[in-house]
């Protein structure tokens, strides 16, 4: 796996450097530099998508397990931050998030289920936010090469994960404990069934609450709505404006293409390419497009790194704390 996620890195940045320069440097530069401190005004916007984002997350916790809400905000952020700058495959930050709020007193396996239910409900309110992207574009260009190869993705995707959810809900983690116990011989496996059968059973009571799980999905699809306010303000800084409909095409069908590349470290490569295509198809040039995604890695590395130290400050303090308990004993 992890040969697999450097060789793809290696291949994206390859792809990257070569649109860059296929491109031209220059010019795309020129589009970056010219947005000056319009580059933070996009950095600062991502944290309305965020808080409604991780709103979504809030709901699917317990009454009585709830963290607060900017405790939560602040996990998320560090998982975002996992995610989009460490080779990770988009699921080290979900680990993290899982890790952080059962540090805060909130029981493991709730924690974990959580963080599981919110992967499901981002899944399905993505492809719904896709397929409304693929409608625009439909009615801005028309027969685009484009559509069919989208949609047919985004339900080969929407199967899978219909699999996943349904796998969840007949307790897939019990099973997998049993399976491990089988294949290795082994006692010291069994603690993992019982932690299994405890992590089915809140991921059932999760699904349980259907309000809740509501109320998840139509703040994550807000979220993701909201996050075309970010492409429309980076195009209005780069020079380039266009309208709401133009930026949601963008955000939907990028964003798209990022899941779909999750082992590519940042995507690197693939969502310059993503950008290009779609651009293209909204009349966006391609040095314009490119310009475009520079924008959004930097944001990430803005508020990525940030995420990253304070990441490391956290586990930097508990082992303090761990050592200085050992000590004194």
């Amino acid at each position: 796996m992890k040969a697999a996620i450097y060789l793809l890195a290696l291949a994206g940045l390859a792809l990257f450097v070569y649109l860059l320069a296929h491109q031209g440097i220059s010019e795309i530069w020129d589009f970056v530099k010219g947005a000056g401190w319009g580059l933070l005004l996009v950095s600062a916007f991502h944290i309305v998508p965020m808080a409604a984002d991780t709103i979504g997350w809030w709901k699917l916790f317990p009454n009585e397990t709830r963290p607060q809400f900017l405790q939560l905000f602040w996990i998320r952020w560090i998982g975002e931050s996992v995610n989009g700058l460490l080779p990770a495959a988009q699921v080290g930050g979900e680990i993290v998030r899982a890790r952080l709020v059962a540090l805060r007193g909130v029981p493991g396996s709730v924690a974990a289920a959580s963080v599981v239910a919110k992967i499901t409900v981002g899944v399905f309110t993505q492809a719904a936010f896709t397929l409304l992207g693929v409608a625009l574009l439909a009615g801005v260009a028309g027969g685009n090469h484009l559509i069919v190869p989208i949609i047919g993705s985004v339900l080969t995707a929407t199967v899978l994960f219909i699999g996943f959810y349904l796998v969840q809900r007949i307790g897939m983690f019990k099973l997998l404990g049993k399976l491990a116990s089988r294949l290795l011989q082994s006692d010291q496996w069994k603690g993992m069934i019982e932690n299994g059968n405890s992590f089915d059973a809140a991921v059932r009571e999760t699904y349980g609450r259907k309000t809740d799980v509501a109320a998840s999905a139509v703040w994550t699809m807000i979220g993701w709505v909201v996050g075309a306010g970010e492409i429309w303000i980076a195009l209005m800084v780069l020079g380039a404006p266009v309208d709401f409909v133009d930026a949601l095409i963008l955000e939907s069908l990028s964003q798209a293409v990022k899941g779909a590349m999750f082992l590519v470290p940042g995507a690197l490569g693939f969502q310059e390419v993503g950008f290009i295509l779609i651009g293209s198809a909204l009349g966006i040039p391609a040095p314009m497009a490119l310009a475009l995604s520079l924008t959004r890695r930097f944001r990430d590395i803005s508020l990525g790194v940030p995420g990253l130290v304070a990441w490391q400050v956290i586990e930097g303090r508990r082992l303090l704390r761990r050592d200085r308990s050992a000590e004194t004993k």
